[in-house]
Parts: structure tokens; sequence; C-alpha cells
């Protein structure tokens, strides 16, 4: 049986707008509503929808780099949901980001040796030399020559900073990382290096990921497991291959219907969204992707359908998704 090495249950993450002469919350940005997940040991899951749909906050909410406004976060049958700074601080060295700013990430100041070896000072592991042979070991991994110790950010191009960014969150070897969006700022050429890299270190380090991306054909690439986020809510759960081969959700069908053949030939038809993801301050009644789906009858304006599973680990949130995978789909007129 697969071992959960993390488990989020009813996530919220809500940010206040505030007004007035006293500069009071007036609204909530709804950024995370209502999220519930796990994630086995030694797995991608990845979290993917349009930008605004919540996965970077959801991650970084895991992480408590942000505080949740409700829910669990459990790590490892420990709920750290109302951990203070303190009492995180020992847990981090399990728990690592890595950021989706190749150039912001990185303190331009310092360089990249120092950079890479900052967990290891803060974390108080080892010597000072110890400490310089675990970076020239991390370096190494991730393909990084040696002598670029003593190199400043500005002195490397997207990839090889990346690397730098991949190289501090192995440094204390991590069971789980967060990877936040961490090719989208790359070339081509350099996103799948940089991809076979993550999988390479997943391999040897034993590490788990929940991978945040925007890039189906990224997601399809590196997953064992994928969940569709929309308006900060989940609106699929499936194995990768059962996503691809049978996306149930509306949402994750126009998502599918987007990603590009490259066979002229080959005719796909496209399922065209209308309008834009709505504010997430005032996000519809009912289910909220209910304003850009075809399929949208009145039920979905008065309910929110529930995640539930259809089998085999599938879960999907739709009212006209039943029990086997079965769809009752009808256009609207």
């Amino acid at each position: 049986m697969k071992k959960s090495i993390l488990e989020v249950k009813n996530l919220k993450k809500y940010f206040p707008v505030v007004g007035g002469v006293f500069s009071k919350p007036i609204a909530w940005v709804k950024a995370v509503d209502d999220v519930s997940f796990n994630i086995f040991e030694g797995e991608t899951f990845s979290l993917v929808g349009e930008s605004g749909s919540g996965k970077t906050t959801t991650g970084k909410t895991i992480l408590k780099l942000i505080e949740p406004t409700a829910g669990q976060i459990i790590a490892e049958d420990i709920d750290i949901t109302n951990y203070s700074a303190s009492e995180m601080r020992p847990l981090r060295r399990d728990m690592q980001i890595i950021f989706q700013d190749p150039y912001g990430s990185l303190n331009p100041r310092l360089p990249v040796g120092e950079i890479i070896r900052e967990p290891l000072v803060v974390h108080r592991v080892g010597n000072k030399k110890e400490q310089e042979e675990r970076v020239v070991e991390a370096m190494q991994v991730v393909g990084l020559r040696p002598e670029y110790l003593r190199r400043y950010p500005h002195e490397f191009s997207g990839g090889q900073r990346q690397r730098v960014g991949i190289a501090r969150a192995i440094v204390l070897n991590p069971k789980f990382i967060v990877a936040d969006e961490p090719v989208s700022a790359l070339d081509a050429s350099i996103q799948s290096q940089v991809l076979n890299l993550l999988m390479d270190l997943q391999q040897k380090l034993s590490l788990t990921y929940l991978f945040v991306a925007h890039n189906l054909a990224v997601v399809r690439h590196v997953s064992d497991r994928i969940g569709v986020m929309y308006l900060g809510k989940l609106m699929e759960i499936a194995d990768t291959m059962e996503l691809f081969n049978n996306p149930l959700h509306p949402y994750t069908q126009a998502l599918l219907s987007a990603i590009p053949i490259p066979d002229p030939e080959i005719k796909k038809e496209r399922i065209i969204l209308e309008g834009d993801i709505p504010s997430p301050i005032n996000p519809p009644s009912g289910c909220v992707f209910r304003t850009r789906c075809i399929y949208a009858q009145d039920i979905c304006a008065e309910k929110m359908p529930q995640l539930v599973d259809i089998g085999s680990g599938h879960f999907t949130a739709c009212h006209f998704v039943k029990k086997g995978g079965k769809t009752e789909f009808t256009k609207k007129s």
C-alpha cells in the first residue's frame, strides 16, 4: 500500500481586500477554496489550470510560506496547520521549494556557492568545510561545474540559474519539493533538460514532488497523478494516463483540446471557452465553472458539485458525471 507523505483537507486561503479610512477588509479574494488531496511517497502530483486558478498559492500554503485561512495540512501524519515559524523550522529541512523565476529567486549580491550553502547555514548542518563539500556535490548533481562557485547569478543563463535553484532545494536532502512552474520561464530546448534533471533527481534522491504548471504537455511528461484547478477549486483528479485518455470534467476536456498536435493533417475539435476566468473576489454561485461551461444547467447555479470518486481513484466535481464515469451532458440551447 502506498504511503501518504502529505494530506491536504479542505484547505482555504483567503486574502483580504482592504478599503476605507481604517483599511478594514471589505472583501476577500478566495485564492484557494476548500481543496483536498493527498500525495504519495515517491510520486509526482501535479496541479494544472489557467493563471489565477490558485495553483501556486496552494503550494506555498502547504509549505506554510503563507498561512492557511482554514483546513488541515498533514505531513507524514503530523498536523502542521497551526505550527509557528519556530515549530516549522526543523520540518523545513524535509520540505523545499523550487521557484518559478530563476532570475528573481536568487540573491544577485551573493555568489552561487553561498546561495546554495545558505540552507546549510540556516539549519546548522556541518562545519564550513563540510558545507562547502555538500555544495560542490549538489552542483555536480545538477550539472554545474564546481569552478562556478564564485560566480554571481548574472553570469549564468536562465537554465543554469534554475539549476542553481534546484541545487539549493536539494542540498538539505529533503523528502518533498514543491516545484512552482520550474520551466515556464525557460526556452523550450532548456525546458526538457531541466525536466529530465528533476526526474533523474527524483529517482536518485527518492524525492516526492508537487509540480505546479499550466503546460499540459510538460505535466504529462513528469506526472504520476494530476489535479485540475479552476478558481481555487479542484475540478478533477486522476492518474496521468487516465486523465489524458478519459477526461470527464468539461473544464479538463477544454484544456486538453487546446494541446496542439504536431501533425497538420490531423484535425482536432477544439473546445473554446468563452470569456475570462471570473474574479475570485466574487466567484459564481454553485459550480464556479458554470459561467463558461457549454453544458451548464439550472442545478449548476444552485449547488456546487462535490469532488467524488467515480471509480479507480478518478475524482471529478460535476453534476453530470456519475459513478463508473458515465456522463449525462446536454449542451445549452
